[in-house]
This record gives C-alpha cells, structure tokens and sequence, in this order.
C-alpha cells in the first residue's frame, strides 16, 4: 500500500485503481468495473442505475444482506419501500409509489435461493398492470450470508436448467450456451443502461431459472457477490462463470480477501459510466485511492489460496462441533460450504449471546485445566444461532484453538446443567 503508484480517481488518474478495475472486470467476465468505498455503495448505485424510472420494483430475498444490513438505502435514497411491511407502514409505500423504487421480499429458502415459481408469481402480477409498481430488477446474493454462507447453484442462476440431452437436470452447470443454440433468440436492450443481454423469448419454459424468469419479463439481474470468490472456490469454476448470468456484480474486497475497504461494481460500459454518475452523487469519488486499491488487488490475485484454506479451517472446526455431539449446540454438516459456520444453540440456556459470551471470556479456571488463555469472537446471529466466519488471519492452530474453547465451554456448561443451575437443554437427559 505503501508503494503504490496513486493519482485523482475521481479523474480516472489513479494507475493504481485503473489497474485494479480492468483485473476486476476480467476476473468476472464484465467489459467494465468501478472502484467504490464499500459493497454496501456497489449494491445502492446497481439499484439505483437499474431502477431509473419512478414506481420500479426490485425482487430479493427477505434474509438478504442488501434487504436487511445496509439501511434499507434503496428505500432511503432512492424512497423505497418493502411490500412485506406494508401492513404496518402504508406511507412507505405510497412513497415509494411516488418517488422511486419499490421492493418486494421472498422468502429465503434454506440454500440461500428463493422459490422460483414465486418469483414469477410476484413479477407476473405487477407485469403490464397500471396498478402494481414496475417490475425492473432481480437482486441476489452470492454466497449468501444468513443461509450460512451457501454458494448459489449454478443452474438455479441460468437461463434454464441444464440437461444430459434425456431430460436429466446437470448439477453445477450454466447453460446459455445450450439456450442460444435452442431458441436462436435476439439480444434484448436494457432500459436506462444500454446495455445488451440476450437471449429473450415471449415464452418461459417449465424448467426456467433466474435468468430465463427475468429475460422472459425485461428484468435485469444484479448479485450481491460480496463473497462471490469463496462462491468460485467452492463450485470449482471461474468467476465469470457465475457473474455470465448477470447484468450486474458487486465484489467486495474487504472480507475474505482481506483487504482493508473497497468494492467493485462490473457491468457493461455504459451501466459502469452511469454508475460513476451515481458514485459521485452519493459522495464515492475519491483522490489518492491507489493505496486501498493495491490491497485489493493483492487480495484478488491470491484469493483462490486464501480462500481454500479458509474453507478448510471452516469445515474442520464445523467436523469438530459434530464430533462433539454436544446437546448444548449442533452443525448441519450439509450447510457447510464455504467460510461460514453457523452453530444451532439447543435449549433456553445459553442464549448465543451468552454464549458468545463466554467463548470470549477467559477465566482462570480455563488457564490452570488447559494452559491456555483463548478468546474466540463470534456473532449472536439470531435467537438460536451463532455465527463464525474465517479469514486469512485465523489459521489452522487458530480454528482448532477455537473448537477447544468451545469444547471446554460445552463441558462446563454442562457440568451446571448437572447441578441443576439450569434448565436442561432437549436431549440433554437427566443429571
């Protein structure tokens, strides 16, 4: 960081920046990338560049970390509303009827998707109506955070679901090469970017995926790909592979790939120049960038490395907590795919937060029985759930430091279950 090479972004003079956006727009397969502050700015400036015209209406899962960690900015700036709360805030939405872009929540599924034949439902009921808002944007999440880090499946993204040619569905493939060939359909303009994406057909078929639902409507689709690298470390593809399906991805260079701040936003050209539009309206042009941006590149050269080894710590301590067979917490092995882990917490006691607690604290009852003094962080995700998450500064020695703590936490939370200072957990049995 140090050494980098640095000039005024805001003029595009930054060679640092530069050289980190043409990297970024090759990795995912897009003609262009912008540098911006944060994912949370990529995310708000994609709805804003999609959703231009007043009464739009963006799809996402209700769970999402654009829907529920990000302040609700489409609503805010761009005076949003959430159908799922109209019941309690009807001028939210006649707000958003008025001044900009609406959005509905779906239901998450337990892999991080939400349920196709919904979708479709939600978009063909506001499609051509007068009354309902204007159906323009798809917003997904990749992986996504709160269904444990989940890696999206890459035929649930494609135009269709992929086949063997005898109807059988292929696992883990895109498919728009095979839809191109089939339909031979033109490419389609996007309103108020300009750019191009096809194929698009006047009929869905059966089998249709995210893609083939929004090119059937004239919808764009933008992923949240903050994490979308440990996405491509654990499907075994390349980025672009997943980014092809979209007309949009934000990528965030201040999680797994270690950097300190900074995102990236790729599409076509034309989308990219209205997205710095937007970056500066809402204060994202910066001067001497070069120096966060030689991080981030750095992060992004070694991310397929740092990554894998962060998915391997992650299912190790995950493989430790199932060993345990503990009736105080519990793994879904199955859920396990990236470097994620959430841990179900059984019982009225702990809490995750106490939980967390105490995995935090160290006591000298812990220093005289393991010669140790560990303090491990993790997140009170929900009312019985907590969160750990890897990155490149939590080692192999780290991960197995963290499954003791919370290995010799286990055990004397039980040894207060026997002495009857709490209730029992389920299955936890008689003292």
């Amino acid at each position: 960081m140090a050494r980098a090479a640095v000039g005024d972004d805001d003029y595009g003079e930054d060679p640092t920046v530069n050289e980190l956006q043409r990297l970024a727009a090759s990795v995912l397969g897009m003609e262009s990338a912008l540098f911006v502050p944060s994912a949370t700015m990529a995310n708000l400036i994609a709805v804003m560049c999609h959703c231009q015209r007043r009464g739009a209406q963006l799809f996402l899962g209700q769970d999402t970390h654009l829907h529920l960690y990000e302040h609700g900015g489409a609503a805010q700036v761009s005076a949003a509303g959430t159908v799922a709360l109209v019941a309690l805030m009807a001028p939210v939405a006649l707000v958003a009827q008025v001044a900009g872009v609406h959005s509905q929540a779906l239901p998450d599924l337990p892999d991080g998707t939400f349920d196709l034949e919904q979708l479709e439902l939600a978009i063909r009921e506001a499609h051509g109506s007068r009354y309902y808002p204007r159906p323009e944007l798809i917003c997904l999440e990749n992986t996504h955070s709160s269904a444990g880090g989940r890696a999206l499946p890459l035929a649930y993204l494609s135009q269709v679901k992929p086949t063997d040619g005898s109807g059988t569905i292929l696992p883990g493939m895109g498919s728009w090469a095979l839809h191109c060939r089939d339909t031979g359909a033109q490419s389609m303009a996007r309103a108020g970017t300009g750019c191009t994406r096809g194929p698009s057909q006047t009929s869905c078929p059966s089998d249709c995926q995210v893609r083939g639902l929004a090119d059937r409507y004239g919808l764009r689709v933008h992923m949240d790909g903050a994490r979308l690298m440990n996405a491509a470390v654990a499907q075994g593809v390349e980025p672009a592979q997943i980014a092809q399906h979209c007309d949009s991805v934000s990528l965030c260079f201040s999680k797994g790939l270690g950097a300190p701040a900074g995102a990236v936003l790729a599409g076509c050209r034309e989308f990219v120049s209205e997205a710095w539009r937007v970056r500066k309206l809402l204060g994202g042009g910066m001067r001497q960038a070069g120096v966060l941006a030689a991080a981030a590149r750095l992060g992004l050269q070694h991310a397929e490395r740092t990554l894998r080894r962060d998915h391997d710590n992650a299912r190790r301590f995950a493989e430790g907590i199932h060993v345990l067979d503990s009736p105080l917490c519990s793994i879904n092995l199955a859920a396990v795919e990236t470097n994620i882990v959430m841990v179900n917490v059984q019982g009225p006691w702990p809490s995750p937060a106490e939980l967390c607690d105490r995995l935090r604290a160290v006591s000298e009852e812990e220093v005289a029985e393991t010669g140790q003094a560990v303090s491990v962080l993790l997140l009170p995700w929900s009312a019985q759930t907590v969160r750990a998450v890897w990155h490149r500064n939590v080692s192999a020695c780290d991960t197995e430091l963290a499954r003791r703590k919370l290995e010799f936490v286990a055990r004397k939370c039980q040894e207060e279950f026997a002495l009857g200072l709490h209730p029992m957990p389920p299955g936890a049995g008689g003292a």
